[in-house]
């Protein structure tokens, strides 16, 4: 894992022409409550079945309800050799901690 990345950052990067990967660690029914807006639903349980998919990134950041599963998704991403050399972080605070708008659905 790379370390954390605050909330702005992220905003900052999603608004740039190079937006990070955002994966949502959090379950299928919380994710469609509402997500930051292009993040992808991998619930933490399924990670480590689905990281593989994040090998062609370049930044991730994990995202979770208060920033603690999150890091340990980033730090699971990280050790993977397909995102070795990804960029990989965690959003501190997680969506608690988000003051940007939130998708619903799928």
């Amino acid at each position: 894992m790379d370390g954390e990345i605050s909330p702005e950052e992220v905003a900052e990067l999603l608004a740039s022409d190079d937006p990070p990967r955002i994966v949502d660690v959090r379950g299928p029914d919380a994710f469609e409550q509402g997500h930051i807006p292009g993040s992808e639903s991998v619930p933490f349980a399924d990670l480590p079945d689905r990281v593989e998919s994040l090998a062609d990134a370049d930044h991730v950041v994990t995202v979770c309800p208060h920033g603690n599963a999150s890091v340990q998704a980033a730090r699971l991403i990280k050790s993977y050799a397909g995102t070795a050399d990804a960029r990989v972080e965690s959003m501190a605070g997680g969506l608690d901690a988000w003051d940007g708008d939130l998708t619903t659905g799928e």
